[in-house]
């Protein structure tokens, strides 16, 4: 053990005689005494010690390192190095009496330099914990926290340089946490998959403009966990909030050079430690208490919290990126090597990927997935680019290590598992290939809807396939129509009403000559870009149309819905359709939006569906509709129809069409109740006409119904109110242009059905 500078000795601290009865009575150790300790587990845990003295074991796994130390810091910044002299199974381990919550720590790890076959070791360089539970300070990412001279004059062999220079004034550090916490307080929603509406927003962007949060509450987990920011949740009807990345991520150099700042935090460096700029009161550990309070406000109000977490590359980046973890802990241990050992494998397009086919990375992460389950409350998870995590040796293989775990994991396994079923890598595209207990994002679903509703369709099959579940994709292996996360926006491309106002995106912002995000955005401004001072009134309803239309059309589908922090009032982004690195208004939801009268009626229109979704169970099947019929009127649980009112034979969903009616029975519904009696419903009739002009359709006569009423037409400008009307079978139903149209069937008499004219919701 030594110090960097010299500093007095740690006095006697008599809160701890007394903190507990068994505590023991004995003058505390010197600071920097070091016992044998435990390898597990991993991490740094404070506890009480042998002869009942206090203190912290320290464990990291670290198979190729020489030595490790464990660097403590006190408030001056002076560093204590206790160098660990236990190695059991990889593992070196100590532990440090008196080390209690609060004290701020790093590692040094000492072994080879010799990138030509992934060596990086470099004791220069403070690491942060891979399981530390609280980080302290941020990453700038100064020369000096790379493990390489990064200015070398022959950039293509600067990585093979080790610098020497001390990062750890640079860096910030992992905090020993005081995690006892019994959760005996909190319960847990537990939605089924079924009943589930999935709301993605920022914990940072969604109350940082919020006038009812207190301001140095705004942008915080505890700015989530405000009344005022749960209202607006419950009172829209959404189940479970899906939060873009809160494990603590650090800056891109590129964007720190720019003064930018990555927003969305998919750039992950400590996968046990909630994201301290996220914290309203403290970053000493408080940031682990606040995030469990915010779980415990959003449980209360009934919402479920699912993380998007990035375990599939870290903040390191490539060859050229910084030292601040893994790589300097065991760096062919964590990551995947490609052929040259010099070289990372790169499917992810950041520049690593996690070799999650090694034992302790595979660890490591289930570690963390419990963590946040059983300790943190946290419901689910939605995994980033879950394709990279699939891969074995190369290949995705849907048998991997890591699927299997999670598979027979008791705790993981009961969790919501959303996939983003992609990476970038060859073969990296699996929508509908992971196995059962997954969800994925449907960007079929996503990519359908929008052409569906710009006129790019050439036929309605694939809407048919997306409005019903997906079963061309899903229904194998068991899986149900909720194993389809529907969505026509993420954080990621346009928002809901960028994509009505502009056909080409406007990324300027960004300082990447608009060479960034997708070009593909198979979105239509409706005739004028953007949103100039002059633009036609003529234009305007027509994009407020057809934002009710996509939402309509989304919450009326099988599968699980998700929205779009904001998209439900009108939310803009100027046509930036990658705002990763904007922390600013152009990201943060305009709270003024709610009030305006144009942006209102949205918000409305999108309660009213969650309702009306939540009311009828047909309109959330936990099974894929079968065609076949159902009691003695022979109706069919699912039917479909043409422009001229048949049904559509096979012929027909070859045909180009603008127009296709769905007929969801709910006297075919294939389940039963708590108590074992069939589920009945009301039986609906959607029509969707994506078409320029209106046209008529003719309701369709026995055995569906005798006549309709109208519950919802999108081609009303004020959705506050909709009058009930009624229709008789076999009459020709007005259709307004591009409009959707619900109506309520009615049976014939003595066939069962639930309302009357003017009745439910």
């Amino acid at each position: 053990m030594h110090r960097t500078r010299p500093r007095p000795a740690a006095g006697h601290r008599s809160e701890r005689v007394t903190e507990a009865p068994h505590v023991s009575q004995r003058p505390d150790p010197p600071e920097g005494t070091v016992w044998p300790g435990s390898p597990q587990p991993l991490g740094a845990r404070h506890h009480v010690g042998p002869d009942g003295v206090r203190g912290t074991n320290f464990a990291l796994w670290a198979a190729g390192a020489e030595a490790v130390e464990v660097c403590l810091f006190d408030e001056a910044e002076v560093e204590v190095r206790c160098r660990l002299t236990e190695l059991t199974h990889e593992i070196w381990h100590g532990f440090l009496p008196g080390v209690a919550p609060g004290r701020r720590y790093g590692y040094r790890v000492y072994g080879r330099w010799d990138p030509w076959t992934g060596a990086r070791w470099n004791p220069a360089k403070l690491l942060l914990d891979p399981y530390a539970r609280a980080v302290d300070g941020e990453f700038t990412l100064p020369a000096e926290v790379y493990g390489h001279v990064r200015d070398w004059p022959e950039q293509e062999l600067a990585d093979t340089v080790r610098d020497e220079r001390d990062s750890a004034p640079h860096v910030p550090k992992g905090v020993v946490v005081d995690d006892r916490d019994t959760w005996v307080d909190d319960r847990r929603p537990k939605t089924p998959w079924a009943d589930s509406v999935v709301y993605e927003l920022h914990v940072r962007g969604f109350t940082k403009r919020h006038p009812d949060i207190p301001e140095p509450l705004r942008g915080t987990y505890s700015g989530l966990a405000h009344p005022a920011a749960v209202s607006h949740l419950t009172r829209l009807g959404v189940t479970a909030v899906e939060l873009l990345p809160v494990h603590q991520f650090a800056h891109e150099d590129h964007l720190l050079r720019r003064g930018l700042r990555n927003y969305w935090g998919y750039n992950s460096i400590g996968y046990f430690a909630p994201h301290a700029a996220y914290a309203a009161h403290g970053t000493r550990g408080q940031q682990v208490g606040e995030f469990k309070q915010m779980v415990r406000a959003l449980h209360a109000a009934g919402i479920e919290v699912i993380l998007d977490v990035v375990y599939n590359h870290t903040a390191e980046a490539g060859e050229l990126g910084p030292t601040l973890s893994l790589r300097g802990i065991d760096n062919h241990g964590y990551y995947r090597a490609g052929g040259d050992p010099r070289r990372y494998a790169d499917y992810t397009g950041c520049g690593n990927t996690l070799d999650v086919v090694q034992p302790q990375t595979l660890r490591l992460l289930t570690d963390s997935l419990r963590y946040w389950v059983q300790e943190m409350g946290v419901d689910g998870f939605r995994f980033d680019l879950a394709a990279a995590l699939a891969r074995s040796m190369h290949d995705v293989d849907m048998l991997s290590p890591f699927l299997a775990v999670i598979a027979q994991d008791p705790v993981l396994r009961r969790v919501k598992l959303i996939a983003e079923p992609w990476d970038v890598g060859n073969g990296g595209y699996q929508v509908g290939a992971f196995p059962p207990l997954w969800t994925e994002w449907n960007d079929r679903y996503r990519d359908t809807v929008r052409d569906f509703w710009r006129g790019a369709l050439p036929d309605v099959r694939d809407l048919g396939y997306r409005l019903s579940g997906s079963s061309d994709l899903y229904a194998w292996g068991g899986r149900r129509p909720y194993a389809s996360v529907n969505f026509i926006t993420a954080h990621d491309g346009f928002t809901l009403r960028d994509l009505v106002s502009y056909e080409r995106k406007h990324n300027e912002a960004n300082g990447e000559d608009n060479q960034d995000g997708t070009s593909d955005n198979r979105s239509w401004n409706c005739g004028v870009e953007g949103d100039p001072p002059d633009i036609d009134t003529a234009v305007t309803e027509l994009r407020a149309r057809q934002l009710r239309n996509l939402l309509t059309t989304l919450l009326l589908s099988a599968g699980v819905p998700m929205l779009v922090a904001g998209d439900e009032m009108g939310r803009t982004q100027g046509g930036n359709n990658n705002a990763y690195c904007q922390d600013n208004e152009i990201s943060w939801l305009d709270w003024s939006l709610r009030d305006e009268p144009a942006w209102h009626g949205l918000f409305e229109l999108t309660a009213r569906l969650l309702k009306l979704r939540r009311n009828h169970p047909v309109l959330r099947r936990k099974t894929f509709f079968s065609g076949w019929a159902h009691g003695p009127e022979g109706l069919r649980d699912l039917a479909w129809f043409g422009a001229d009112g048949t049904e559509m034979a096979e012929d027909d969903w070859y045909t180009p069409s603008d127009t296709l009616a769905m007929f969801l029975s709910g006297r075919g519904i294939p389940q039963r109740d708590a108590r074992g009696r069939p589920v009945t419903d009301d039986s609906f009739l959607c029509v969707l006409h994506s078409g320029a002009k209106p046209g008529t359709f003719p309701l369709p006569g026995q055995p569906w119904a005798r006549h309709y009423e109208l519950v919802l037409d999108t081609a009303r400008e004020d959705q506050s109110v909709q009058p009930r009307t009624v229709h008789a079978a076999g009459e020709d139903l007005a259709v307004p242009e591009r409009a959707v149209l619900l109506l309520r069937a009615f049976p014939q008499p003595g066939t069962g059905g639930r309302s009357q004219p003017g009745t439910g919701g």
